[in-house]
């Protein structure tokens, strides 16, 4: 009883190696792309990097590699970034009292005058045309700016491979339209 044991420990420790190899080796290749395309979503490095990281340990914790790891990857974190906005709307109404004819945040200091500097007024300018296009479409101009392709888009997304080119061209449009609207103007 002892040998054969071992010996099917031994081959759960292969398998499980083999996983653990694949999962390092995908996490390595894909990690960055997945930051930057949840920090540029966002807007906010600690939450991206939080998420993204959450999204990770639970496909380490699934213990076997999806068809399509980047897709999984990235409607995990989805999930878990909409979990979030959930919890800070709620978290937003609690911290709130209402003063004279609105609601101030509990606790926040007075802005300073002066920090605005020209690049986060740039940057702000940018995450304003962002926001003012649909979700669908920032959801794919920002995927693919992270380098995913054309399948892994419609793998992400859901939509159907052949549609995804059409819609990207809309929602350049729509993000040039936005740039303009707030002042930039895109680069052509």
């Amino acid at each position: 009883m002892g040998p054969s044991r071992a010996s099917s420990t031994g081959s759960g420790r292969g398998a499980q190696g083999s996983f653990r190899n694949r999962f390092v080796r995908f996490f390595d290749s894909r990690w960055d792309s997945v930051f930057r395309y949840l920090n540029r979503l966002t807007g906010d490095a600690d939450l991206a990097s939080d998420v993204g990281q959450e999204a990770f340990v639970r496909l380490f914790e699934r213990g076997k590699m999806p068809d399509d790891p980047s897709a999984w990857v990235i409607s995990v974190a989805h999930n878990l970034l909409r979990d979030w906005d959930r919890k800070r709307a709620r978290r937003s109404r609690l911290l709130k009292v209402e003063v004279g004819s609105g609601l101030v945040a509990v606790g926040d200091p007075p802005a300073l005058p002066d920090e605005a500097s020209a690049g986060k007024e740039r940057e702000a300018a940018v995450r304003s045309a962002l926001e003012s296009i649909t979700p669908r479409q920032r959801e794919l101009l920002l995927l693919r700016a992270e380098g995913y392709r054309y399948r892994e888009i419609a793998s992400i997304t859901g939509m159907q491979p052949g549609s995804v080119g059409k819609t990207l061209v809309r929602a350049m449009a729509a993000l040039s339209d936005a740039l303009e609207e707030v002042g930039l103007a895109p680069e052509r």
